[in-house]
């Protein structure tokens, strides 16, 4: 648990890099910590691309305006709210759940799940069914405490950013254990990057991307300020 608090605490946005080359022992044991990070339903709403070819690489740097993590690092994670993906990981956990001989009781559990949520989350055709589900739920809402599901399309892309979000977090912390740094990136061209990867507007949407190499040895890295606890946090 040190080990794990010492490289969480460590951990920088640094800005150049030198190029190393990352083997595909490391490539998939960081990209393995990202895809164990919870989400919600275990749904998994995202996808990685791992750009590692000095081609590819340098189109894609180029596409995030140029910047100097980007152009230096020796590897761009684009990070990828993926709602298209939730019917076929569904689908996927049930078959994972027979092969493993999960009672029957606990599959059709799953399987009901599984049918509510695609009630919850489908929007319908021209966000229709949305606009219904959600004049539902504010009806309902006026006598009863509940929670607001993701019912348009850019809700679920917001829902799936979250996920994303937390396996980026687990992406970072993984390359820093593994004696790599990395660099979060949020400036880049989206509609160019999209097209570039072949994402669908309709189903996609880039969270940010993230340059992973070697802390360049002429990098001076500034001081690091947060603010104090006791004005970030409130316990009740």
């Amino acid at each position: 648990m040190s080990e794990l608090l010492e490289a969480l605490f460590h951990r920088r946005a640094v800005k150049v890099f030198d190029r190393v080359e990352i083997s595909h022992v490391l490539r998939e044991q960081i990209l393995d910590a990202a895809r164990h990070a919870p989400s919600s339903f275990n749904s998994q709403p995202y996808r990685f691309f791992w750009v590692e070819s000095s081609a590819r690489r340098a189109t894609a740097a180029k596409l995030c305006m140029g910047q100097m993590p980007a152009a230096t690092a020796s590897a761009l994670v684009v990070a990828v709210a993926d709602i298209g993906s939730l019917a076929a990981t569904s689908q996927a956990q049930l078959e994972w759940m027979r092969r493993s001989r999960f009672s029957p009781a606990k599959i059709r559990d799953y399987e009901r799940k599984v049918k509510i949520g695609r009630i919850l989350f489908m929007p319908g055709p021209f966000g229709i069914f949305g606009a219904v589900k959600w004049a539902i739920f504010r009806l309902v809402n006026l006598w009863k405490t509940m929670g607001m599901p993701p019912v348009f399309r850019q809700d679920l892309l917001k829902w799936a950013t979250k996920s994303t979000s937390l396996a980026c977090e687990n992406l970072m912390i993984a390359a820093e254990s593994l004696g790599l740094n990395t660099c979060p990136m949020e400036g880049f061209d989206g509609r160019r990057l999209s097209r570039f990867l072949g994402l669908s507007t309709r189903y996609h949407e880039i969270v940010m991307v993230i340059a992973i190499g070697k802390k360049s040895s002429a990098y001076a890295e500034p001081p690091q300020w947060r603010r104090p606890l006791e004005t970030t946090v409130t316990v009740l």
